[in-house]
């Protein structure tokens, strides 16, 4: 299954056709440390330190009947969230939000939810919906709800929401996230997702499977340091054949959520 990714102004761009590029930096704090935290079982940390560079977001709808939400499609958190009917955050205001009266397949379950990002946060509950991505239907998902998003960082951003892609262990045992339910119930031929990301072509997101098309070469495959996020180790990393960091190895994260 592939869903399209589209590509709009970057934050950047935006808040310079504003007059608030300079602003912006000072009111929403980044605390690329975040991520190496241990927070509490309800919290969890996610830095976006390239945040005003995100781009790439993708369709999904919600409830029934299915109501379109834009998501960014986050290696780097677990949670699938999207703005609630109650929330009246600015952040909330300007985008769609989900109103669970209007649908029929959705099942409070009245637990608290609490993310922080290394911008942006969101405060809300959890709840159960249908969710569809693409032709596949999830049934059952665990999904956040917002009711708050305090500051500006969400109010800026082209998408609703987000939609983790990371692993369980990053989310409360009962928002098991939505690729490893596809997994389980046997929604996808193989227990794969993939990104094509580009700037002058179509970019997507593939769920099940590889686009071949969208590389040349051999496919290297690379063991995860940590299954939490995509963690991985880097021996160094160099340019223009000189080391440049990373010169006794290090650790990264594969993350679709920052540039």
């Amino acid at each position: 299954l592939r869903i399209p990714l589209k590509k709009a102004k970057s934050l950047r761009r935006r808040l310079k056709e504003v007059e608030l590029l300079e602003e912006f930096p000072r009111k929403s704090h980044s605390n690329v440390g975040s991520r190496y935290f241990k927070p509490p079982v309800k919290i969890v940390t996610d830095p976006l330190k390239k945040y005003m560079d995100i781009e790439f977001f993708g369709s999904i709808s919600i409830g029934s009947p299915p109501k379109e939400f834009l998501v960014l499609f986050d290696t780097g958190s677990s949670y699938l969230w999207v703005p609630s009917v109650k929330c009246i955050s600015e952040a909330c205001v300007s985008h769609k939000r989900f109103h669970p009266q209007q649908s029929s397949t959705y099942r409070a379950i009245n637990q608290p939810v609490s993310i922080n990002y290394g911008t942006g946060s969101m405060t809300g509950f959890l709840a159960n919906e249908t969710v569809h991505v693409g032709s596949i239907q999830v049934r059952d998902q665990t999904i956040g709800l917002s009711e708050s998003e305090p500051g500006s960082s969400f109010y800026y951003v082209p998408f609703d929401g987000i939609l983790g892609l990371a692993f369980p262990s990053l989310a409360v045992p009962t928002a098991t996230p939505i690729f490893d339910n596809m997994v389980d119930r046997h929604l996808v031929p193989l227990a794969v997702f993939s990104f094509c990301l580009s700037l002058e072509k179509k970019s997507f997101v593939t769920f099940g499977g590889i686009d071949y098309s969208c590389f040349s070469g051999k496919l290297h495959w690379i063991p995860l340091s940590s299954a939490t996020y995509w963690q991985i180790s880097i021996d160094s990393i160099t340019v223009k054949g000189q080391v440049v960091a990373c010169r006794r190895g290090c650790q990264a994260v594969i993350d679709t959520g920052t540039s």
